[in-house]
């Protein structure tokens, strides 16, 4: 990192084949979330290269790539808008049927209908309408409507249940070999869904 002079990754390297999942793990400032954003191309790295289908990442559009992949962080951002549109803004043309179908792939349809507005419901600044792990499986679902060739997550799951949690995962794996999944996680249960396992430790596997 430049401000700071950093080195948050050194000698990392791994592939992972389409439709497979990889789970990242390590303490907090193992470089878990930089190597998120590498993949994503928010940075781009000093040595090395980030392949994206056989081909360096640098040589992809940032439009293109936005359009293969979604990425949920762990703070999500949720507008003053209704719910359905906060899930639509992942694809805007999404109809009623593809909002609610990616809400019950992120395990909070049930929630939502529980609102006496039920996907009208408006949201307050930043989505304070709702509970952490609701907030994390409304920007979940908003990626998913999406149907991205790969998925980011960043410990998006740290607020709900481990039950939830085994819910969202099993329809991601029913999704599986249509998309390619890297999920940061701080829970070990979370182990048994990836195909690949990667462990940091101070920017090394």
């Amino acid at each position: 990192y430049d401000d700071t002079g950093i080195q948050a990754l050194d000698g990392v390297s791994f592939d992972l084949a389409q439709g497979k999942t990889l789970a990242i793990m390590g303490p907090t400032g193992s470089g878990k979330t930089t190597l998120l954003q590498l993949l994503s191309k928010t940075y781009l790295p000093y040595s090395g290269v980030v392949m994206l289908g056989g081909n360096p990442l640098p040589q992809y559009a940032q439009e293109d790539i936005r359009n293969a992949m979604r990425v949920v962080p762990q703070q999500a951002f949720l507008f003053s808008d209704t719910i359905a549109n906060n899930i639509r803004f992942g694809k805007q043309d999404a109809t009623q049927e593809e909002i609610e179908s990616a809400a019950k792939r992120a395990a909070v349809h049930e929630n939502i209908m529980g609102f006496n507005a039920q996907y009208n419901t408006m949201l307050g600044e930043r989505g304070i309408t709702l509970s952490g792990g609701q907030k994390q499986r409304v920007s979940i679902a908003r990626a998913l409507i999406k149907e991205p060739k790969l998925l980011l997550l960043d410990d998006c799951l740290s607020a709900v249940d481990t039950e939830t949690e085994e819910h969202i995962l099993g329809r991601l794996k029913d999704m599986r070999h249509e998309m390619t999944t890297i999920l940061v996680s701080h829970r070990v249960s979370t182990l048994r869904h990836a195909d690949r396992i990667v462990v940091l430790e101070e920017g090394r596997i």
